[in-house]
């Protein structure tokens, strides 16, 4: 998440230009014929892109376009830790949080999904990690002149540990056994796309992608009847390059590696995702992991749960739990790629 200001939103049309369709009947009546529009701009550090089906109506583009970016908005403004005066950074800067503290729906509902999949990875996701992540500059704080030593890592790790927070629904409130700094990062991203998502069909668009830097959300189709295409990225820093393309309809779509967000010192990469067991960034063979499920949040925090347990761990409870997940593995000559049994049905040729 990220405190940069939302500039005004952009509507560009995909289709540079729209036909209205001619029905041959007596008269000659017209319909317009729908078209995908694009709504863009900046957010949380990175881009957000979001396609609609409809008719050309440049007020309701308009309409559309402010408000997700309110949408988004609202969503920083709850859930960042770059913000000072978000719903999160108040809460992580309670020196008391043994009572109850009530929550809003949103961050509710985010915790309450990062508190299931903490759980089903036994720790690999945890969102109280966020004191190591500051600690190896992948937060807000500046980077370190040098990487920690095990001493510091020791006692910032001794902060964390999902399993000292409490919920409750009603109302939304939680405690913990002792004071948490939470880091929603791997998962309000994905929360962002499904409240977009959520946003435009209260709004009665049924046929839309909504993208925030990677994490998409799908439903309907396009305007000739074809489901989705979403591109699974070769895991390689330099350049962008396509593995493996999937189909969906109404899904979401998220993946987390280890090849965009590093950073190197003294010759050695330190990936962004930390395992909240040893508090030292990932070092394993799998480089990419990518989810397919129901919604964006739930994909997003499982893509990353995944991602620090490693190709065999995670594989293994993907499929005893038929999840449709893709793992994107170095071997000896190069990517090699596998997936579980409930991810080909979204596979072409």
């Amino acid at each position: 998440m990220t405190s940069r200001m939302f500039r005004p939103v952009r509507v560009v049309m995909v289709s540079v230009f729209w036909t209205l369709a001619v029905a041959a009947l007596a008269g000659c009546s017209f319909e317009p014929e729908e078209k995908i529009w694009e709504i863009a701009g900046p957010v949380f550090g990175t881009q957000y892109h979001i396609n609609v089906v409809l008719t050309e109506d440049e007020s309701r583009l308009e309409n559309l376009g402010s408000g997700i970016e309110q949408v988004l908005e609202d969503v920083d403004a709850s859930m960042s830790t770059w913000r000072e005066d978000s719903e999160l950074s108040r809460l992580n800067r309670r020196e008391d949080q043994s009572e109850w503290i009530e929550l809003s729906e949103p961050l509710y509902e985010v915790l309450f999904v990062a508190a299931e999949v903490s759980s089903l990875t036994d720790g690999a996701f945890d969102v109280t990690i966020g004191p190591v992540v500051n600690l190896w500059g992948f937060g807000p704080d500046a980077r370190p002149d040098q990487v920690p030593d095990d001493q510091e890592l020791k006692a910032k790790l001794d902060q964390t540990g999902y399993e000292h927070i409490e919920l409750k629904s009603d109302p939304p409130a939680m405690r913990a056994h002792r004071p948490q700094y939470i880091d929603l990062s791997a998962i309000a991203k994905g929360y962002a796309v499904d409240a977009v998502a959520r946003y435009l069909e209260e709004a009665g668009v049924g046929a839309y992608l909504v993208e925030i830097g990677g994490e998409v959300r799908v439903n309907g189709r396009k305007p000739n009847g074809d489901a989705w295409r979403l591109a699974i990225e070769e895991p390689v820093s330099e350049r962008r390059q396509i593995n493996r393309v999937v189909a969906l309809d109404r899904q979401a779509m998220a993946t987390s590696g280890d090849y965009r967000n590093y950073y190197e010192s003294e010759g050695r990469r330190y990936s962004h995702t930390i395992d909240p067991e040893t508090g030292k960034p990932i070092r394993h063979k799998l480089a990419s992991v990518t989810v397919i499920a129901e919604n964006t949040m739930l994909a997003d925090a499982l893509a990353t749960g995944f991602n620090v347990m490693g190709f065999e761990r995670a594989q293994a409870l993907a499929t005893r739990e038929n999840m449709a997940a893709y793992f994107i593995v170095r071997g000896d000559n190069g990517f090699e790629a596998h997936y579980t049994p409930a991810f080909t049905a979204y596979l072409t040729d």
